[in-house]
């Protein structure tokens, strides 16, 4: 038998459950002496609650009860307050302030997340204006110092400027859902394609693409309302000016940043937005923010509502790394074809490159100022996610498969192939009879999430074998139908008497960094700017 944790969850030892133990009833108490009450909500909570919210992060565990609802292990108590507030306390008279320390459970996104996470925050119910929300964002300053830290920084926005932006945008189609999606998932990338399509006004484009790169002091609030009012588009800005002096004059400058580029994974937010970040950190520590329209989600009175949460096990993570000196700007670079342009574009971009051509065994070339990790590319995104490697370089199919959370920044246009779906020639008939007989077929590939992805929007069932070489193979023999794969120039498909049938994507070198890096860490910035100013 096999006696070990399943995989992402894991059992607690009493040396950090009594640290553990010591940051929660210390936090606890911060909140209970500000007047928020402790609140518990199911561990179980049904999917059309979680779904009324807006855009979620997936669960992984579901299951349906003996009455046939659906039900997930909650991702978020958020929306559990919400419907909490909603039903429950219906017509009672508010401000509403709870606390609570409870664990949630999320799909992991990189290699070793943790599927079962422990969330302390609080949520203020009822009462609005900028003295509440730097209420709630200095109260995230005070919890995070008490449990230990001192080197963070509260990344501080509003989601008013852009949904201002896009609703007043005059383009027309998918286009706006497309551009908050972009936003969603930090891809500005192809943030930057989709504000140069047809149809998209030259001022909006050019507003929307500066927005994410203002950050700063009380200065970066007064940029992008240069940059946002001539459009009308200014929402949010007053609010966000009065939140962040008010956090001044209680003492917390220090931990601010002013960034546009936050925008959490959650669509429910509808005014400042927060997340807090330490060093050397791929992720955020937690975020927060406002989300006025949530308890109309549920049928309750529209309350305005504001609160946050960040994970225990986020900060234990930060309190043990050791940050006593600034360390090199740490970039992934990537072996294999990629490797000679990515090296000429470190170069170009003003770096000391020198022993990266030639490296040897060596697996770290440190230079002034920076070292470089030189990795598979399909290693990378992991790297730079976990906070490995502040930023790297590799394809955008390793970025697709590994779906990874980094912040995408400069498309570098070099290393250029695409995916295509391949099969023996001429065997479409037979393909499409077996695909009408079984309701599916098979494919090998050494991409499968890339593969998933593709048949998943061409809305056709398929069964996904991954291989790690000569997929070419699969159809060649009778062990799959068709192939996914990448190609330069089709040779090989050609010589092993395949043809292309479709394409699936188109890949070119990438330029990353997590989000942590990004948003702390200037030479990130500087280096990307310089990166896309000599892109060929």
């Amino acid at each position: 038998m096999n006696f070990v944790t399943p995989a992402g969850l894991r059992d607690v030892m009493p040396e950090e459950a009594s640290r553990r133990e010591q940051i929660t009833t210390s936090v606890a108490d911060l909140f209970a002496h500000h007047g928020y009450a402790p609140i518990e909500t199911p561990t179980l909570e049904r999917m059309d609650v979680l779904r009324a919210a807006g855009r979620i992060p997936p669960s992984p565990f579901k299951m349906f009860d003996t009455t046939g609802d659906l039900l997930a292990l909650r991702p978020d108590v958020t929306m559990q307050v919400a419907r909490m507030c909603a039903t429950r306390l219906r017509g009672q008279e508010g401000p509403f302030r709870f606390r609570y320390t409870q664990r949630v459970f999320r799909e992991p996104d990189q290699q070793a997340s943790q599927r079962e996470l422990t969330q302390i925050g609080l949520e203020c119910i009822g009462a609005e204006g900028p003295a509440v929300d730097a209420e709630i964002i200095g109260l995230l300053v005070e919890a995070l110092q008490t449990a230990g830290l001192d080197d963070f920084k509260i990344a501080l926005g509003t989601v008013g400027v852009l949904r201002a932006l896009l609703e007043t945008c005059p383009a027309e189609g998918s286009w706006k859902n497309d551009v908050l999606a972009a936003y969603h998932a930090s891809d500005f990338i192809e943030l930057d394609r989709l504000i140069h399509l047809e149809g998209v006004p030259t001022a909006f484009a050019g507003a929307i693409a500066k927005l994410p790169f203002i950050r700063g002091g009380r200065e970066a609030i007064e940029e992008a309302r240069a940059l946002a009012k001539p459009l009308g588009c200014a929402r949010g800005l007053d609010d966000l000016a009065a939140t962040y002096d008010e956090l001044c004059a209680n003492g917390f400058e220090g931990a601010l940043l002013v960034d546009f580029s936050i925008m959490s994974s959650f669509d429910y937010y509808t005014g400042v937005v927060f997340e807090a970040y330490v060093p050397g950190m791929g992720t955020s520590l937690g975020s927060g923010g406002r989300y006025d329209g949530m308890l109309a989600s549920y049928e309750g009175a529209p309350l305005p509502a504001g609160g946050f949460a960040f994970y225990l096990e986020q900060v234990m993570a930060a309190l043990a790394k050791d940050r006593t000196e600034e360390r090199p700007l740490r970039i992934a670079v990537p072996k294999g074809s990629l490797n000679a342009d990515t090296i000429r574009a470190l170069s170009d971009a003003g770096l000391d490159t020198a022993g990266l051509d030639d490296p040897g065994r060596q697996l770290i070339i440190g230079n002034p100022g920076v070292d470089f990790i030189i990795v598979r590319p399909t290693d990378a995104p992991v790297f730079v996610a976990m906070g490995a490697a502040d930023c790297g370089i590799c394809g955008r199919d390793s970025l697709v498969e590994a779906d990874t959370d980094v912040v995408e920044l400069v498309d570098l246009r070099y290393g250029g192939c695409k995916f295509v779906v391949a099969q023996p020639k001429g065997a479409t008939p037979t393909v499409e009879k077996r695909y009408r007989k079984l309701g599916s077929i098979r494919v090998t590939t050494k991409y499968p999430n890339i593969t998933k992805a593709y048949y998943d929007r061409i809305g056709q069932q398929v069964e996904v074998v991954q291989l790690h070489g000569n997929i070419e193979l699969g159809p060649l023999i009778g062990m799959s139908d068709r192939i996914v794969d990448i190609t330069a120039t089709g040779t090989t498909l050609r010589e092993n008497n395949l043809e292309v049938v479709d394409d699936v994507m188109g890949s070119t070198a990438r330029f990353f960094a997590n989000p942590c890096a990004f948003r702390m860490d200037e030479r990130v910035l500087a280096l990307s700017c310089s990166l896309k100013e000599n892109v060929r």
